[in-house]
This record gives C-alpha cells, sequence and structure tokens, in this order.
C-alpha cells in the first residue's frame, strides 16, 4: 500500500510539473474557449496476472481522466495518450489497482491479487490498555504549548516559501457559563474546555479575504449571559454578540467600531463601566478610553497609557536576546486589564512576538484610566527558555476555584517570524499586591484547573524529562532533516521521514529502566499542503514500549482518533516501566510527512535527585547594568539548569530554564532596581535543592 502511495504521490507532482500546452482560442456565442494543441498517438502493451495469464476486460485509463479502454482476449490494450499522459491505471476485479509510469509507447503491466498492496488504508479499532482508554482519555494534566487545532496560514505570501504551517498567537481566556474559552489569532473560531487540559473547537469565522487572516488579536468579555467579540482594525469592524457561542451563530452589536482597536481588550469593571484599551506599536503609546455600553463609542477622553522604555527596561529591548538596538524600536501590543484587591494592573507585550524574551509586563493604578505606575517585579510572564519560548502579549483569567491564569503567545518563527503557539500559566498576586507569573516547569506536565492550588507553584507534578538527548533510531530521514532533533529540546528544530505512510517509525532508547508518567508528541509540517481549516485534519499513530528493544507491548493505541493534535499530550492512566518506546504512524493529514519537531516522555529514573549547585555566579555589568551574566558549575547528573530570580528573596519569581549548559547571558533586567539570584540542577531522578541566593546591587 506505502510504496503505492508513494509512487502516486510522486508521479502526480511529475504530471503537475508538465510542460503547458499550446493552445487554440475559440469565440463562442457567450465566452472564449481555449483548447489545447497537441500531438496524440495509441499508447499499447500487454495486461498480465503475476503468473503471466492474460486479463481479458481490464480497464486501462489514464489517471484522473475519463479517457480509458478494455484489453481483449489476450489482455492488449490500445488507448489515445499524448506526451503529457504519463500515469496508466489499471483495473481488474480481485486485482489491486494499480498505477503504472510509462516511459514509451508500449507499457506491460502486471496486477498483483488483491490485499497485496490495497489503495485504501485500512481501518483499525483503537485497542484499550492498562495505560490509556481512547474511549476515556481525559486528562488532570496539561503541557504546553497547547495541544488545540491551530489554523494552518491562509494561502499567501507567508505560506509561498516555507509551504505550509499552523500558527495562532494573542490569546485571551476567560470563563462563561461553567467553562473556558479561549480567543485567539486566525482561527476562524474559539476553543473551549471543561478542565483547561482538553479543548474542543467551535466554527465562528469572520474572515473576509480567502488570502488573510481571520480575527486578529480578537477580544471578548461577558456582560451578563451575553458573550461580545471583536478583532482587530484599523478601517473598522462590527461587534458581535451571542448567548449560544457554541452554535456558531454571532449577531452584530454595532455594524462598525469607532476607534483604530489594534489589539483591543474590553474591561468591564465591578461598577458596570467599560473600558477600552488598544494599540501595537514601536512609537505611539497604548490609549486607553470608557465606552459607551450601547453603542461602543468613546464617552471619555482618550489617554496615553504607557510607552516602552528600553533604556531603563532591559527586557523591553528588541532582539532574540534583547540584542539589536539598531533594526528597529520594540513593539508595544497586547494590552490586557485585570483588577485585584482594588488596584487596577494594566498588563502589555512587548518586545517582539518573534523572540524568545516575548513578555508581558504590569504598571499598577487606582484607577482604570491610570496614573499607572510600574511594577518593581517585571515582566511579569517571562519565558525565554526550555522548550517553549515566550509569553507575550496574553490575558489573564480566573477559573471556577477563583485561581488566576495567564494565556500568551510563545515563539517559534520558523517558516515564518508570526509562526507561534500558546501557553498557559498559573499566575497569582502575592501578599504585597505583586503579579506574578509562574513559568517555571512550564513546558511540562502541570496540574490544571479541576485542581484547585492556591500557590501556582504547587502545579508542577514532579515528573521530570526523560527525554534530552537519547539516541533515536527512525525508519527514514527525508533530506538533511536529523532524527536527533526529536530529542534536543528545541521546538525550532525537526525531523521527517520521507512519506507519511504506516511504514514509518520512530524508537527511543531512554537509556535504562524509567517510570513514565506523561508523554508529548510534538508533529509539524513537512510537505503538508493545507491551509486555513478543514475537517479532516488529525493523526493517527501507535506507541509501544519495550526492556530489550525486541519485545514490544502495545501502550497507547490512536489508531482511531479523529481529533487534531498537534501537540499531542498523553497522561498515562498508571506508571509505565520501560526502557524503549516506539511510534509508529498510521496516518498524518493533508498529505504531509511524519513528521515531528519533538517527542518528550516525562517521569522519573531510579536515583536520588542531584545535589545543589556550586560555583553560582551573577555578574552584572558595569557598562550596562541592564545586562548580567550567570555562570555555575556542572552538577553529575543534571540534563538542565532553573534560574530563579526576582527584587527579593521571597519573590523569586522569575524562571530561565537552561539545558546542556552553564552560563547564560542575561538582558533583561531594570535600571535601579536589585535583584536575588539562585539555581537548582534538573535530572531526571529530581530536583536538586535551591542554591545559596545571589545578591546584585542596582
Amino acid at each position: 500500500m506505502n510504496r503505492f502511495l508513494a509512487l502516486l504521490a510522486v508521479c502526480i507532482m511529475l504530471n503537475a510539473s508538465a510542460a503547458t500546452d499550446s493552445v487554440k482560442v475559440v469565440k463562442g456565442q457567450v465566452s472564449d474557449y481555449y483548447i489545447p494543441v497537441v500531438t496524440s498517438y495509441q499508447v499499447t502493451g500487454q495486461v498480465t496476472d503475476t503468473q503471466g495469464h492474460p486479463l481479458e476486460g481490464a480497464t486501462v485509463m489514464w489517471l484522473y481522466s475519463p479517457a480509458h479502454c478494455n484489453t481483449d482476449v489476450d489482455g492488449r490494450f490500445a488507448i489515445t495518450g499524448t506526451d503529457h499522459n504519463t500515469l496508466l491505471c489499471v483495473y481488474y476485479p480481485g486485482k489491486e489497482m494499480t498505477v503504472v509510469t510509462r516511459h514509451g509507447r508500449e507499457v506491460d503491466i502486471t496486477l498483483p491479487p488483491k490485499g497485496s498492496g490495497s489503495i485504501a488504508a485500512p481501518r483499525r479499532q483503537a485497542q484499550a490498555t492498562r495505560w490509556y482508554d481512547p474511549s476515556d482519555a481525559s486528562t488532570s494534566t496539561y503541557c504546553n504549548p497547547l495541544n488545540i487545532s491551530y489554523n494552518y496560514e491562509p494561502w499567501n505570501n507567508n505560506t509561498r516559501q516555507g509551504g505550509s504551517f499552523r500558527s495562532s498567537a494573542d490569546p485571551m481566556g476567560l470563563t462563561y457559563k461553567g467553562e473556558y474559552y479561549l480567543f485567539s489569532t486566525n482561527q476562524g473560531g474559539f476553543h473551549y474546555s471543561r478542565n483547561l487540559s482538553d479543548w474542543d473547537f467551535v466554527q465562528a469565522s469572520f474572515q473576509r479575504y480567502p488570502t488573510d487572516d481571520d480575527e486578529c488579536a480578537p477580544a471578548a468579555w461577558v456582560v451578563g449571559d451575553t458573550l461580545f467579540y471583536t478583532g482587530s482594525t484599523y478601517e473598522g469592524l462590527p461587534i458581535w454578540y451571542t448567548t449560544a457561542p457554541k452554535s456558531g451563530r454571532w449577531r452584530r452589536a454595532v455594524e462598525r467600531n469607532t476607534l483604530p482597536t489594534w489589539d483591543p481588550y474590553i474591561f468591564l469593571d465591578d461598577d458596570g463601566r467599560l473600558y477600552e484599551y488598544y494599540g501595537s506599536s514601536n512609537e505611539y503609546p497604548v490609549k486607553g478610553v470608557e465606552i459607551s455600553r450601547q453603542d461602543f463609542t468613546p464617552i471619555s477622553k482618550i489617554h496615553d497609557l504607557v510607552l516602552l522604555q528600553p533604556d531603563d527596561h532591559g527586557w523591553e529591548r528588541f532582539g532574540m536576546n534583547n540584542d539589536d538596538e539598531v533594526t528597529l524600536k520594540p513593539f508595544m501590543e497586547g494590552a490586557f486589564m485585570t483588577k485585584h484587591g482594588g488596584k487596577y494592573y494594566f498588563q502589555y507585550g512587548a518586545p517582539g512576538t518573534e523572540f524568545k524574551v516575548y513578555a508581558d509586563g504590569v504598571y499598577v493604578g487606582d484607577n482604570p484610566l491610570g496614573p499607572f505606575t510600574y511594577q518593581r517585579h517585571n515582566p511579569m510572564s517571562y519565558k525565554p527558555g526550555g522548550f517553549v519560548q515566550g509569553v507575550g502579549h496574553g490575558g489573564t483569567f480566573t477559573d471556577l476555584h477563583g485561581n488566576y491564569w495567564h494565556v500568551g503567545t510563545c515563539m517559534l518563527s520558523l517558516k515564518y517570524k508570526f509562526e507561534r503557539r500558546i501557553g498557559l500559566y498559573p499566575t497569582a498576586f502575592d501578599t504585597d499586591g505583586v503579579m506574578y507569573t509562574v513559568t517555571a516547569f512550564g513546558d511540562y506536565p502541570t496540574w490544571n484547573a479541576d485542581h484547585n492550588m492556591k500557590n501556582p507553584a504547587d502545579r508542577f507534578t514532579g515528573w521530570m524529562l526523560l527525554t534530552y538527548g537519547k539516541t533515536c533510531t527512525v525508519s527514514s530521514s527525508d533530506s538533511t532533516l536529523s532524527a536527533a532533533s526529536l530529542t534536543d529540546e528545541n521546538m525550532r528544530t525537526y525531523w521527517s521521514a520521507t512519506s507519511g505512510s504506516d511504514q514509518e517509525w520512530i524508537e527511543i532508547n531512554l537509556g535504562g529502566p524509567r517510570e513514565v508518567h506523561a508523554l508529548q508528541l510534538n508533529f509539524y509540517e513537512h510537505k503538508t499542503v493545507q491551509h486555513n481549516r478543514a475537517n479532516d485534519i488529525y493523526y493517527q499513530y501507535r506507541i509501544l514500549a519495550s526492556d530489550d528493544g525486541e519485545h514490544w507491548t502495545l501502550v497507547v493505541d490512536k489508531s482511531g482518533n479523529d481529533r487534531d493534535v498537534p501537540h499531542d499530550y498523553i497522561e498515562l492512566r498508571q506508571a509505565l516501566h520501560t526502557r524503549y518506546l516506539r511510534i509508529e504512524n498510521i496516518h498524518v493529514p493533508s498529505g504531509g510527512h511524519f513528521c515531528l519537531s519533538e517527542v518528550r516522555a516525562f517521569g522519573l529514573a531510579p536515583g536520588t535527585p542531584p545535589a545543589a549547585v556550586k560555583r553560582f555566579n551573577v555578574k552584572r555589568d558595569k557598562n550596562d547594568r541592564r545586562n548580567a551574566m550567570i555562570t555555575w558549575s556542572p552538577v553529575e547528573g543534571a540534563y538542565g539548569y532553573n534560574i530563579y530570580y526576582g527584587i527579593a528573596p521571597d519573590k523569586l519569581y522569575h524562571c530561565i530554564t537552561v539545558n546542556g549548559e552553564t552560563q547564560y547571558d542575561l538582558r533583561g533586567l531594570d535600571l535601579g532596581t536589585g535583584y536575588c539570584f539562585a539555581i537548582e540542577a534538573l535530572a531526571e531522578t529530581g530536583r536538586s535543592p535551591l542554591s545559596r541566593i545571589v545578591n546584585i546591587n542596582p
């Protein structure tokens, strides 16, 4: 089956690249007709079975063409063709339908018996195991990036060079009628969940042009039982509303928004007054204004709220590591407002969505339109290290228990600078009113909203990464794409097989017996042809385990999966004890190859946790106090390190994960602020004790 499909794909590409026919134009009564001018001739041959017996009555046709003929008693055929007809398709009852490429005008074709290579993919019934039940796959944890059905970029200049890719960004979450709703850029609808782990999608598109995004950087807000929604615009967009969003039907509250609201956010204060915040620029400040609840027009002065200060705030500087002060000035965008403890926390994103340092800062005020004071702990959401990097232009919301969460944009920027994903992180306000987001272990398994945890740091499950740097064996590799990319903890590298067939597989040697609690398969697009959303996008595969690499046991069977799971996360029902893992492909969507950026397993290895890190040093740059070089000695058995820092020993809210290195160039400090630093080692056996705290002066 798979050799046939691979040949078929190659042949179709060859056919598509054939030279264009010359044409003659004939004037019709209504329109002109373009008739190809070609040279035609007879292609002949014989059709036999595998024993050499001629097959009478076999149908011979050009692939995907109405032209066909039938063989005579001697199995002979003659069919009219041109130089562009290169693919012959032959069918006979009881035999496999076969496609061959002709290289001349005489072609002999042998048909194998039925079942030796069927064109149709077999239907498989997924099996339940003690580790995974496909009929009951709900989870109590999740793992970033969120495993949602990221839409594909439309067919436009962004995709023509690198091919199809998925993307979404600029997210905001809210609670509506007992469920969680997630709105984000270019999705043609929204996602919803009951636990922040398992997400479903509802189509609700407002797209106007097929090559443009759907709603970019959308805003959604709830008034009573009504959900309102709009998107970014410099030209004016409607504001829609609904009381039944899952129906996919929305009505217009107003035909045209009056403000140039790029990256809008609408905030309903607890006194019933409504405010709008907007702006995305590296020149102009973010704006704020009170608006009417009847027609959403301004009813107050429009205020300039906040402008970036990269000369003082290192994390606001442009560049992948806040290291580009030449190309462009940094961008301020993604305004958001949260009210807590009688204070107004105005959030904003900087310095650019295509960078690992993309983060959200916060100013605090006593009034929804300011004045605002820069919070000393900034940015409030920050994740420049690890597998998932960046957490900017996001939104903050509470779950059904009253716990805060922050959802933000993750950098990928591989095929295009605006290729992005979405991450979700627990958030809180400390006793001093400091707003912070916990990104430590932010791309590891995390307890979801079903768990009422007031301390965000408690949401880490304790399951460590088991796959970093591990050896992978694969069925095939396309071009220069290396299997080492599957375990390098880098979302911006990927491996692909030479096809998308069910003969492609991956095997990972974990290096010894391991206790596995969860797995994450991060699929990617290679040779995929898909733009915008479709209803037949899904992945099917099986995961097997072995102690010796020879005898395999089925662990996870997704043979019958019909869900789009580009970052599929599997929480096992019980611990799996194994040394080897094998992923067998069954189906990938849209003609793509079996391709992943990372295979990640989480759990524990036998042994004791690593020792504390020694010789931990933080040296602040004398010439530029926004920078500091952090160094430490390696710890035996550690694969990575978490660097914690903050404005006080009990406020080490920032975390930078570093894998495989013993230094980090930090360029995100604020002038005039002193900091405290500490570090822990990460190993498959657990976490080390925290190091001594290092203080650096302003």
